[in-house]
């Protein structure tokens, strides 16, 4: 009895892991392309590098069977100024996403990051990003909000 499940454990698991290689990557091109392209949309206004602006945004955007982007949710943010870059560049993304075996919809879910260049912590400079942290006003979910079937994509930063 013991080999019986230890032998369907270890067919259901190479199952799934089979079915996980199989699953596309849901951006045209694959995850490089989509990094590629998020590096050369992702624009940083000269005021968020002025006063060197550090942080993260999680952000939930849904799209359709053509892979336009229907709807874009920010869950977290530290800033306000800190998503909006990010959701710029979704914007321009539309149309190419793949939606996953005839699902009407689809929802991923991606984390976005703003780096300072390392190497360029002068204490000048740190004392700007602690400026510029004391000052931000964080965006969050203030209710459970369900994500049902939704993927996580890989995070994108971003340095200057």
């Amino acid at each position: 009895m013991k080999r019986l499940l230890f032998l369907a454990t270890i067919l259901l698991c190479a199952m799934f892991t089979q079915a996980q290689q199989q699953m596309p990557f849901p951006f045209q091109g694959g995850k490089d392309v989509m990094m590629t392209f998020f590096k050369e949309n992702v624009v940083l206004p000269k005021a968020l590098k002025d006063k060197k602006a550090t942080g993260t945004a999680v952000i939930k955007f849904t799209a359709d069977p053509k892979g336009a982007i229907q709807k874009i949710v920010v869950y977290y943010a530290d800033d306000y100024s800190i998503a909006m870059p990010f959701i710029e560049a979704l914007k321009k993304s539309d149309k190419k996403w793949i939606i996953f075996d005839g699902e009407k919809v689809h929802d991923f879910i991606i984390s976005c990051t703003i780096n300072l260049t390392p190497g360029n912590a002068t204490a000048a400079v740190q004392k700007q990003v602690y400026e510029s942290y004391n000052q931000r006003k964080p965006i969050f979910a203030s209710n459970p909000i369900p994500l049902d079937m939704a993927t996580l994509l890989p995070a994108i930063i971003t340095t200057y």
